[in-house]
């Protein structure tokens, strides 16, 4: 999946001691660009961290993984990131996790207007060499 917005909160790195070893995570905040915004809570791994070099205020586009696991009988969802690259401008959330591609709000170019003909009826009259009858 992806998700693309605006960084606005790096958390401090978390680190701790497994069976495996040393381990390191550092979770951000990103929120979408959408009509109503949503904030989404992800986590980096160990050298992903370094690797991402993620700051607060960049506009990404963030692979994830999401995945789900029972303790106790509570749930807990983790969003996990593989990939970060620079957001396309223009993207939304909504366009990438639909597949459509996004659409541009942009105006239509103005038409050009041929100021060549100085006699002619600006009404579009009989005077004129267009043959709209209006």
């Amino acid at each position: 999946m992806e998700i693309v917005g605006k960084i606005v909160k790096v958390l401090e790195p978390v680190t701790g001691e497994s069976a495996k070893g040393t381990w390191k995570k550092q979770e951000f905040v990103l929120e979408t660009i959408e009509q109503y915004p949503r904030q989404v809570c992800f986590e980096a791994w160990g050298d992903k961290i370094d690797q991402f070099a993620i700051q607060q205020g960049q506009d990404l586009k963030v692979h994830i993984d999401i995945a789900s696991r029972e303790y106790n009988d509570r749930w807990f969802t983790t969003v996990r990131a593989w990939k970060v690259e620079p957001a396309i401008a223009g993207a939304t959330n909504t366009s990438a996790a639909s597949g459509n591609a996004p659409v541009a709000n942009t105006p239509a170019a103005p038409q050009a207007v041929n100021t060549s003909t100085v006699d002619e009826d600006p009404f579009g009259g009989a005077g004129g060499d267009d043959d709209l009858p209006f």
